[in-house]
């Protein structure tokens, strides 16, 4: 099945619930126009439509290879990127200083969504790439920024995050890799495991970001440090010299995303491979989490773009089988099973929560925008808040719908979805790992709870109850009836994340443990009510645009229906996921590991 990026969607995300507005209006992005955007979604469309999605299948059943040391890509894959860094689709939000477009980060996440919805195990690539850039520019020396930073941003170079090690895990303070200091640089010592395109063909050269420990670093994550450590040493003129002391022993044999090498890193078996520090010494992890974060939003968008290539499919599908007659009907003749209502429920949870994935994604990329380059230093607080609490709630709720949504499309095809041949277990397969990346999503939720909530009194997650709150005032002005029902559920839902806050601020002191049993059904809580949020947004605009005769009038009405049925089948999960939230912490009192499990 061919692939399509959403473009009308993201249209009306961009620009009819004004996210373009809000960072257009920002010093440096004056340039960054209605129509300027809509060409760079155009054409990234088209790329992720005939380069990538081609080669989704091909990755799959050829996977990549590792012989004698050496890692190939499937067929198609090199050129594709060659193609791909031509184009400069990899310079999209960078400075221009080294090369970049300078284009906002809402207009990045909405070209890394056709990426990751295209071709997830290749989009992987420019996405470690592009964090990897976001690290070096924000605490890398003048000197590695000149050296690195071109061919970053070009794409020629392609960056990595090294964190975990066999015994460690998530527990990063068990990291053991060494760098010992050497004439101003460092011998790095140690092997890092289920590093994302690791070792590759695609790419001149490949530069890691490494987590390792000083002689006389502290123990713990406090004694982490961060080392640039390329696979090839730079000569003077930009071009790869000798090769590094390091090198990939093995890649993994995966569920999902076969194409994208995951591999096994071993450095300094010769010594020790040179490394340069990247900020302060025993500062690592802090430095890490501006590449892990912005990670984080781009796994985020992996569950997006899985989803809506999954409802694609199913939705394909469901419009060309033709199975039973239609219920209720006295009309023998069979039809499509897109009439049938269980299918019809199926499809409706599936675009309703891609679509208020997609549009809460799109908010904290303006908000990302809007916290780094408003000029008043209290608006950009209180924004970089927002995206610091939504974060985890993008790449946790966005992942889990996009296993949900890959997990519907293939019930919607029935037997036949459980045939490898139809494409709809690739994305179920593909999008398995999101909830697993950069942090695990119950670490997310303990995140969130713990950092995002607890930590600042709930002052922040409170912002964004009022922010929810003033959407009431339009809602409760309109006489229709999808409004009126939409404004009912939402106000419902949006009380119970209020009261489940209070509780979390309140209890995380005395009980930390009762709290942490319940932070996942809490995340779950706050994507599930911004979401119904966005899309209650999405219907208040389209009914406007209806009546002003503004656009497609079966996708504006679609908008209005999409967020009523979000209001009638998914929002009412709010009620349940406070209850599960507050009520779940007895099990500590009467559960003993060993003897019940």
């Amino acid at each position: 099945m061919t692939y399509t990026a959403p473009l009308a969607d993201m249209r009306f995300i961009v620009h009819d619930l004004g996210e373009l507005a809000r960072v257009h209006a920002l010093p440096g992005f004056e340039e960054t126009t209605p129509d300027l955007v809509d060409a760079v979604l155009e054409e990234a469309g088209k790329f992720g439509a005939s380069v990538l999605a081609p080669l989704n299948e091909v990755g799959d059943r050829q996977h990549s290879v590792f012989e004698n040391g050496v890692v190939r890509t499937p067929d198609g894959f090199k050129e594709a990127y060659d193609q791909f860094v031509q184009s400069g689709w990899n310079s999209v939000p960078f400075n221009p200083e080294y090369g970049g477009q300078g284009l906002p980060w809402l207009v990045a996440t909405a070209v890394s969504e056709v990426w990751n919805a295209a071709n997830m195990a290749f989009g992987l690539c420019p996405m470690l790439t592009q964090a990897s850039v976001e690290l070096l520019d924000s605490y890398g020396t003048d000197t590695l920024k000149r050296t690195f930073l071109p061919k970053l941003v070009e794409g020629t170079w392609t960056g990595t995050m090294n964190l975990t090690e066999p015994q460690a895990g998530s527990d990063l303070a068990r990291v053991r890799t060494k760098a010992i200091p050497d004439n101003g640089a460092y011998r790095i010592v140690g092997q890092k495991i289920f590093i994302t395109w690791g070792e590759h063909d695609m790419a001149e050269n490949i530069v890691h970001m490494v987590l390792a420990r000083l002689p006389d670093a502290p123990d713990g994550v406090r004694g982490l440090s961060l080392f640039l450590v390329p696979k090839f040493m730079p000569n003077p003129d930009g071009s790869c010299g000798v090769r590094n002391d390091l090198r990939c022993i093995s890649i993994e044999h995966k569920l999902g995303i076969r194409a994208s090498p995951t591999a096994v890193m071993s450095f300094g078996d010769d010594g020790g491979a040179v490394g340069y520090l990247i900020g302060e010494e025993n500062h690592g992890l802090e430095h890490m989490f501006l590449m892990m974060n912005n990670a984080r939003l781009a796994v985020g968008l992996e569950g997006v773009g899985i989803g809506d290539r999954a409802y694609q499919l199913a939705h394909a599908y469901a419009m060309g089988r033709v199975q039973a007659r239609l219920t209720g009907s006295a009309d023998p003749d069979p039809v499509t099973i897109i009439h049938h209502p269980d299918v019809q429920r199926m499809l409706l949870t599936m675009k309703s929560q891609v679509e208020a994935a997609r549009a809460l994604a799109y908010f904290v990329a303006a908000s990302l925008d809007v916290s780094r380059h408003y000029p008043e230093e209290g608006v950009r607080a209180h924004h970089d808040g927002l995206v610091a609490l939504l974060t985890p709630v993008v790449k946790a709720w966005s992942t889990d719908v996009g296993i949900e949504v890959a997990d519907l499309g293939i019930q919607v095809h029935g037997g036949m979805g459980y045939i490898e041949e139809s494409g709809a277990p690739q994305h179920l397969r593909d999008a398995r790992i999101a909830s697993i990346y950069e942090g695990t999503n119950g670490i997310q939720a303990n995140d969130l709870v713990g950092r995002k909530v607890a930590r600042n009194g709930g002052a922040t997650a409170r912002d964004l109850i009022a922010l929810m709150r003033e959407l009431d005032g339009p809602l409760g002005q309109s006489a229709n009836e999808h409004l009126r029902v939409i404004r009912r559920e939402l106000s419902r839902a949006i009380d119970e994340l209020e009261a489940a806050t209070v509780w979390v601020v309140q209890t995380n002191p005395k009980d930390p443990r009762a709290v942490a049993m319940g932070a996942y059904y809490y995340l779950r809580l706050m994507g599930t009510v911004a979401g119904g949020w966005m899309l209650a947004r999405s219907a208040v605009t389209a009914l406007r645009k209806l009546s002003e005769a503004d656009g497609d009038p079966n996708f504006l009405h679609g908008k209005v229906l999409t967020a009523r049925f979000f209001a009638d089948h998914l929002l009412v999960r709010s009620e349940g996921l406070k209850r599960a939230l507050i009520g779940g912490g007895w099990l500590l009192q009467d559960f003993v590991p060993e003897d019940h499990l």
